[in-house]
C-alpha cells in the first residue's frame, strides 16, 4: 500500500513538473514576478499557522483558500511551479523545526506541489482558450468564466483526493466516492473563484493597494473561521469526554456518576417520581454455570430490554454489577406501576444468545425489584427515596425473587400534598 500511495504521488508531482517545463518561461518581467512571489509567499505562509493542514488517510493535505490560479494566471504554469515549490517547502520545513511534521511529511509535500500546480495550470490554458468565447458575454462573461473554471479544478482535486483514498482504503464503495466529491463546499469554492478573479484584475491593473487589502481580509476571515472550528472542536471534545464519563461501558446507558448528578438535579425539585431498583435474580449462578462473558452479555441484553420501555424524559442507569436503577418520571403511581409490572413479565421471556465453548447457548433470567413513589421535597429527598426502593427491593428478593414489590409514598403526606395533584393516586 505505502509503495502504491508514494508511486501515485510522485507521478501528480512529475506530471506537474513536466507540464510546467513544456510550458515555457515565466509569462511575465521577472522584477514583477519576484514582487508578486514576494508578496504571496508572505500571506499563504501565514496560512500555514493556522492549521489549515489536515491529515487525510495516510497523507497531510493543505486544506486553506489557495491563490495558485490568480498567480498562475499571470505568470504561467513553470512560474507557478516555482511558487508552489517553494510555498510547499517553506511549510515542510516549518513543521520539521516545530515537530508537528509526520514520518512522511517529506513525500506528502510533493501531493501539495504537484496537484495544485497541475489543476491551476490546467485553468490556465482553459482560462486563454475559453476567454475570447465569454468576453462576448456582456458585464459577467469573466467572471462565469472563473467561477466554471475554480468549480471544474475543485472537482479534479476531489478526484485526484479518491485517489489517495482508494490506496488507503479509506473510500472502498461509488456511493461513498460520489458523497465524498458532493461534500464539497460551494461556498468556499465561490470565495475561492472571487478571491482569484479580484486578485487577478488587481494585479493587471497594477492596483496592489486593493490586491494587499484583499489579501489581508482573507486572512482575517480564515483565521476567524480557524478559530471558530477549533472552539467547536474542542466543545466537541469535551462534550464526547464528558459522555464518556457517564456512561458505562458495557451496557452504553449511564453510570452510578451521572446517577448521582441527576440526583442532585431533581433533589427538592417538588417533582412526583417512581424510582426504581432492579436486580437480575441468581446472577452468579449463571457466571458460575457459564462464564463471565455470558454474565457480560446477560447485562447488556438486560439492559437493553429495560431501556426499550422508558420515554426520553425516563433515566436509567447501571447503579451496580447486574444493578440497574431507574427513574421515572411524569407518570402518577398507577402508570409507574403497571410499566414495572410490564417490564418484569416481559423478562422473564427474555432469551440471550451467546456462546459458550464455540456452541451457541441460550440464556434465560428472571429480575426483581423495588420501586417507590414519591415527591422529591421536604422530608423525603431523592437518596432517601432512592434507599426505599433498594429496602422494597431486597423484600422482592427475600419473598422469591422474580416480582415487584412497590410502595406509594405519597399516602403518607398530609391532605393538602395530596390533593394538590389528583392525577398521582388515579
Amino acid at each position: 500500500m505505502k509503495r502504491r500511495l508514494n508511486a501515485y504521488i510522485l507521478f501528480i508531482f512529475f506530471m506537474a513538473l513536466g507540464v510546467a517545463l513544456l510550458s515555457g518561461p515565466i509569462e511575465i518581467d521577472i522584477t514583477l514576478y519576484a514582487q508578486l512571489l514576494i508578496i504571496y509567499l508572505l500571506f499563504t505562509t501565514l496560512y500555514s499557522h493556522l492549521q489549515t493542514i489536515v491529515k487525510t488517510g495516510r497523507v497531510n493535505i493543505d486544506y486553506s483558500i489557495s491563490y495558485g490560479l490568480s498567480f498562475g494566471l499571470v505568470a504561467g504554469p513553470f512560474g507557478l511551479f516555482l511558487f508552489e515549490l517553494i510555498n510547499r517547502f517553506y511549510v515542510f520545513l516549518y513543521r520539521e523545526k516545530t515537530d508537528t511534521a509526520d514520518k512522511d511529511e517529506f513525500l506528502h509535500t510533493f501531493y501539495n506541489v504537484g496537484a495544485p500546480t497541475l489543476l491551476h495550470s490546467l485553468g490556465f490554458y482553459l482560462y486563454y482558450w475559453l476567454l475570447p468565447y465569454f468576453e462576448a458575454i456582456p458585464l459577467f462573461g469573466f467572471w462565469i468564466l472563473i467561477i466554471l473554471i475554480v468549480f471544474l479544478i475543485d472537482t479534479l482535486s476531489s478526484i485526484l483526493l479518491l485517489g489517495v483514498f482508494h490506496i488507503v482504503g479509506d473510500i472502498k464503495t461509488w456511493q461513498d466516492r460520489i458523497n465524498f466529491i458532493q461534500a464539497r463546499s460551494k461556498s468556499e469554492s465561490l470565495q475561492k473563484a472571487i478571491s482569484n478573479g479580484l486578485l487577478f484584475i488587481f494585479i493587471m491593473e497594477g492596483r496592489w493597494g486593493l490586491m494587499f487589502a484583499l489579501f489581508v481580509l482573507n486572512y482575517i476571515f480564515s483565521r476567524s473561521a480557524v478559530l471558530k472550528s477549533q472552539s467547536i472542536q474542542h466543545k466537541i471534545e469535551r462534550d464526547r469526554f464528558e459522555q464518556m464519563a457517564y456512561t458505562d461501558f458495557l451496557t452504553k446507558v449511564h453510570n452510578r456518576t451521572y446517577m448521582n448528578k441527576v440526583m442532585r438535579e431533581l433533589n427538592q425539585s417538588g417533582e412526583q417520581l417512581g424510582i426504581v431498583v432492579c436486580d437480575i435474580d441468581d446472577f452468579k449462578r449463571i457466571n458460575d454455570t457459564y462464564n463471565h462473558t455470558v454474565g457480560d452479555h446477560v447485562i447488556h441484553h438486560f439492559a437493553t430490554r429495560l431501556k426499550s420501555f422508558l420515554s426520553k424524559e425516563d433515566y436509567l442507569f447501571r447503579s451496580g454489577g447486574e444493578e440497574f436503577t431507574i427513574i421515572l418520571r411524569k407518570r402518577n403511581y398507577n402508570a409507574c406501576k403497571a410499566l414495572v409490572d410490564n417490564i418484569q413479565e416481559e423478562i422473564q421471556k427474555l432469551k440471550v444468545k451467546s456462546e459458550y465453548r464455540s456452541k451457541e447457548i441460550s440464556v434465560s433470567c428472571t429480575a426483581s425489584f423495588g420501586m417507590y413513589y414519591f415527591i422529591a421535597e421536604g422530608d423525603t429527598d431523592i437518596k432517601q427515596g432512592y434507599i426505599h426502593a433498594d429496602d422494597l427491593l431486597n423484600k422482592a428478593k427475600s419473598f422469591g425473587k422474580n416480582q415487584v414489590i412497590s410502595k406509594n409514598g405519597m399516602f403518607n403526606k398530609p391532605l393538602s400534598v395530596k390533593f394538590a395533584n389528583k392525577e398521582s393516586y388515579n
